[in-house]
Parts: structure tokens; C-alpha cells; sequence
């Protein structure tokens, strides 16, 4: 399918591969096309921006039919519900999370400046993976097949990579990669393990791969393998 990637606002990496930065806190959301099915991954951090997210892909009428959740953090999944009928994808065990603790999702993105009547909206209607990932799961989209890999723990306990093979490969890293600034180690990081899933991002990949971030610009293994390095340091890993 000939997708308009740049007419729609969308960054195209490779063929039926791309990806669109969104406004605020900069998280990116990924799309891959193929002649079946469409999957997205990550889906934006309320209803309306995930409204928002679907009105902008550029699908000629056609619908998303799977949704790749990257970890449980409300930027980067309160925006499911606008995806409806989607198969929905995440790290094993980040469904029930999701659902054990709407309070604390609700919490952390009013805290973090979403507005708190578009907060409880999106909480209410939250949609948690249904298909969990424990080690790799392969989708055939038609003529395109992606590979969802559970990475971490890391970044959270619940890190789901996507690789796209092709010539580049894409790695969608979630945030266990950012760009824009320091990964970030909040309450739930795994600080201790966070470099054996970078090891991990880079085995799935390769050296000639694109790297996608959670945050910012898409990077190259180097950038990677650094940022490996880094928070081994700060880890005080090897």
C-alpha cells in the first residue's frame, strides 16, 4: 500500500515504516502498514490526542487493527480506547498492572499537567493489553512482519521493543532509549537490569539498525550502545 507518510504530518523510516512525534511531552508513536493489517505503537497520552493519533494515520479509510503497548506509563497508553477493535499488545504482566492501579496512572498524569476531567476520561476507559508478551511474539501484517520483543525490565518492569526487519531494520525502543534527555528512572525503573535490555535492543537490531526513542530523534546503535554504557556506570554494572 503507497502510504503518504509526510502529506500526514508521519516521519517515514522504511518501507510501510513510520513514526510521528507528538506534541508535549514529546513521546513518539510508531505505525507499521502492511497489505493486511496496520499495527501502532503506543497510542498517546489521553483520549483526545489518541483521537487525535488515528485521524492522522494515513490509512486511505482503512482502520488500525493491532496496538503495541511500549510500558505502562500514561503517556504512551491512555490514548488506547480511541483505537477500538485494535488487538491490543503489551509486556507480560502490564495488563494487570494497568488494571491494579488506575489511581496511580490517574495520578501521575494529572501530576504531570494532563487535565484532571481528560485524565479521568482516559483511566475510565482504559484499554489493558490483551495478548502478553513474555519472551517474542511475530505478527504478519501482509508482506511486513514486525516482532514484539519483551526488552526490560528497564526503563519499568514491563518494556516491550518492536523490531521491523528490513533494510534499515527499525527498533522501536519505548523509553529504555530517550534522545531529548537522561532516561529517566522513576519509581518503577529496574536500574540494575536497564543495561542488559539496551544489550537486548541491540541484539534484536544490529548495527545498522534505526534506533527509535521513546523521546526525541531517532539515534544509531552508537548512540545506543552509549547510553548502555552510561547507565551502567550508574548502575555500577559492568
Amino acid at each position: 500500500m503507497n502510504v503518504a507518510w509526510e502529506e500526514s504530518g508521519w516521519e517515514p523510516l522504511a518501507p510501510g515504516v513510520g513514526r510521528l512525534r507528538l506534541p508535549g511531552w514529546d513521546a513518539t508513536t510508531g505505525l507499521v502498514v502492511g497489505a493486511d493489517a496496520a499495527l501502532l505503537y503506543d497510542t498517546g497520552s489521553t483520549l483526545r490526542e489518541g483521537a487525535a493519533i488515528r485521524a492522522r494515520v494515513p490509512l486511505g479509510g482503512r482502520r488500525v487493527t493491532h496496538v503495541a503497548l511500549s510500558h505502562p506509563h500514561f503517556d504512551h497508553v491512555l490514548g488506547t480506547a480511541a483505537f477500538a477493535g485494535a488487538e491490543v499488545y503489551g509486556a507480560a504482566g502490564m495488563a494487570e498492572l494497568l488494571s491494579g492501579d488506575t489511581a496511580g496512572l490517574y495520578e501521575d498524569a494529572v501530576r504531570h499537567g494532563v487535565a484532571a476531567g481528560e485524565a479521568a476520561e482516559a483511566v475510565d476507559l482504559l484499554v489493558a493489553p490483551r495478548h502478553a508478551v513474555s519472551v517474542e511474539v511475530a505478527l504478519d501484517l501482509g508482506g511486513l512482519r514486525v516482532l514484539l520483543a519483551n526488552a526490560g525490565p528497564g526503563h519499568t518492569a514491563h518494556d516491550l521493543a518492536m523490531l521491523v526487519p528490513g533494510s534499515p531494520a527499525v527498533v522501536f525502543c519505548g523509553d529504555l532509549v530517550e534522545e531529548s534527555g537522561e532516561p529517566q528512572a522513576g519509581p518503577d525503573a529496574v536500574p540494575a537490569r536497564w543495561p542488559a535490555a539496551l544489550d537486548r535492543l541491540l541484539a534484536l537490531g544490529g548495527e545498522d539498525a534505526l534506533y527509535v526513542p521513546g523521546h526525541g530523534a531517532v539515534v544509531d546503535a552508537a548512540f545506543v550502545r552509549a547510553q548502555r554504557d552510561a547507565l551502567a556506570a550508574r548502575a555500577g554494572a559492568s
